[in-house]
């Protein structure tokens, strides 16, 4: 895991590279790679690449990067990680190509080589990269089918710059601070801020599966490689026996846990009492790793209650015979903490602070690698939404089709409900349930777009819903239709949940620890072999050797929380603000909206 930067002065009468803004922008990510760190600028001063280093694959000085091939017309910067990086080099190897290193990132310059931008679709793994190719005088970015890692990207119009984190572009003088009010609309919306947008104007994210190239005349529109949506689509269409469907998706998991522990330092789990982390646990050892330590969080405050997790981690732990470690996060840990967790998010989240602390954990029992269960319920059909979507767009598909039923509705909930104080959502049925977008909004919305002028400037409310256009942003993630109720949530569930805000928060809480945070459950290939059987919580539960214990599998499902009621109480909060709100009307100008995160 590292953190990538580039500069590219494509237009002709662009200035060149400066050297020490790159390294202002390379710098800001010290974090992200703490082993080490390099620059590469072209004889022009045209292109310049740079990278920060957590040396995870190949230790040794040949693997640092920003990585050139032999006749050096090729560099790449890359942060991530290459599961398949050992077959696709053997294959390689065999057509005559020669390696330098036991890297992964040696195998992206053979495979462009080879196959030019459609490289990316034999690439396993996580990634986002940048690379320069001198012939061509094109720059690639590229990132990972599911966007497990991050990519920014400003284009001034003259120079496009890249990397890591949005933070790390505002360290150039050069990348305008504007608002993009879609950003900050997108986040009171849902919670996060929804790709490609960010809170700034000129700064975008690279789609997750799709590749942007640089030349001459700027930066080409995203072109997608992979879609979520797709692969379900494909699945549906397919005619397959369930005969075997139990051995088929055992196999698959174990064939993605292998892959996910490839390594060259030791890789660490993080465990919880759910059926997800648990699993992953018994696929660890079924796989054959050998001293596995696992990690989990406890709070006095959850004692004895549903969301005390220890000690059913504890069995689990027992069960699987792993080294196990549990932190317990206290009030003043989390008080001491709370402005460098603000300052590591990078972009807004309403989550993300149970795995900042989980991290934490993990590396002070020295672990630069952990496995983690994120992913599971979007593949596994593990959330209410699975249920409720489907059932809200079944009720509701005739009467939203109604004019002007759902406005109608709305403005005469809203006018009874200041005497009955039910939840907002409910005004939006007939607007929005009667349709897969409009049902899963409601179902994970968090302001309905009426309310946002209470929490937001009226103006900036106004311009982000128009470029926003929330429910045709959430439709774009089931296009092409996958086919059937269980496809179309789990892709809803993946493109948007997943993707803006779970992996997001993963990103940054681990890399605030320097911690590589890796997903076997979130893996194209992985996805594609399984997609077919709609697989379910109990097909995961007993896909394993030794069954996981009673209580972890009937237990209800209460989510990896912390005790922020408890932290924040009524009487003002941490430090006399709730931190929810300093959080938020810092960057947005808004009011309090932890009453609404609760709900």
């Amino acid at each position: 895991m590292c953190g990538i930067a580039a500069i590219f002065a494509y237009h002709y009468a662009a200035l060149e590279v400066n050297p020490q803004e790159l390294r202002r922008i390379r710098d800001a990510m010290s974090l992200r790679g703490p082993d080490g760190s390099g620059e590469w600028i072209s004889q022009n001063h045209r292109v310049g690449l740079a990278h920060r280093r957590l040396s995870i694959i190949d230790l040794s000085e040949r693997g640092a990067q920003p990585m050139q091939n032999r006749d050096g017309n090729l560099i790449v910067s890359f942060n991530g990680e290459i599961y398949n990086y050992k077959e696709i080099r053997s294959r390689l190897e065999r057509t005559g190509r020669v390696f330098h290193s036991d890297s992964d990132t040696e195998v992206l310059l053979h495979l462009y080589e080879e196959k030019g931008e459609e490289m990316v679709h034999e690439l396993r793994g996580m990634f986002a990269f940048v690379l320069w190719d001198a012939r061509k005088k094109t720059m690639l970015l590229a990132r990972d089918p599911y966007g497990i890692k991050p990519l920014y990207y400003a284009d001034d119009g003259w120079t496009v710059r890249a990397a890591s984190q949005v933070r790390a572009l505002l360290k150039s003088d050069k990348v305008s601070k504007i608002p993009e009010p879609a950003g900050v609309v997108g986040f009171f919306l849902m919670g996060s801020v929804p790709e490609p947008f960010t809170t700034y104007q000129e700064i975008r994210q690279v789609p997750a599966g799709s590749i942007v190239t640089v030349n001459a005349t700027g930066p080409s529109a995203p072109k997608s490689y992979f879609s979520i949506a797709g692969v379900f689509q494909n699945a549906a269409q397919e005619k397959t026996s369930g005969n075997h469907k139990v051995e088929v998706i055992k196999e698959a998991l174990l064939d993605s846990v292998r892959h996910h522990f490839v390594s060259d330092v030791p890789v660490g789990v993080f465990l919880s009492a759910g059926i997800d982390s648990g699993s992953l646990v018994g696929l660890a050892r079924e796989a054959g790793v050998s001293n596995l330590q696992t990690v989990t969080l406890g709070f006095d405050e959850f004692r004895g209650k549903p969301e005390d997790e220890p000690p059913l981690a504890q069995k689990a732990a027992a069960l699987y015979g792993t080294k196990h470690h549990m932190k317990k996060v206290t009030r003043e840990e989390f008080e001491s903490d709370l402005p460098r967790i603000l300052e590591a998010m990078d972009q807004p989240t309403i989550d993300g602070i149970n795995t900042y602390f989980v991290s934490k954990a993990a590396k002070e029992i020295g672990l630069k690698v952990a496995l983690s269960g994120l992913g599971g319920d979007e593949l596994f059909g593990g959330y209410p939404s699975f249920n409720d979507v489907p059932r809200m767009v079944s009720a509701f598909a005739v009467p939203s089709r109604i004019p002007f039923l759902g406005e109608g509705f709305r403005h005469l909930f809203n006018g009874v409900n200041r005497f009955s104080r039910l939840h907002p959502k409910y005004s939006g049925l007939f607007k929005y349930g009667g349709t897969y977008p409009g049902a899963y909004f409601l179902k994970r919305g968090l302001f309905m777009p009426w309310e946002l002028d209470s929490v937001l400037d009226k103006e900036i409310s106004r311009e982000g819903l128009k470029r926003l256009r929330v429910v045709e942003h959430i439709k774009k993630a089931i296009e092409p239709d996958p086919g059937n109720s269980f496809g179309r949530v789990a892709a809803l569930e993946a493109s948007l949940y997943l993707r803006n805000q779970l992996l997001r928060d993963a990103d940054w809480a681990g890399m605030a620890h320097s911690l590589e945070i890796r997903t076997p459950f979130v893996d194209a290939f992985l996805l594609k072999k399984i997609a077919h059987f709609s697989p379910t919580k109990k097909l995961l539960a007993t896909s394993l050797r030794t069954s996981l214990p009673d209580e972890i599998l009937n237990r209800a499902k209460t989510g990896f929380g912390i005790p922020m009621k408890q932290w924040s109480p009524k009487d003002g909060g941490l430090n006399g603000r709730p931190w929810a709100q300093n959080w938020a009307s810092s960057v947005f100008l808004a009011n309090d909206i932890n009453q609404k995160c609760e709900s």
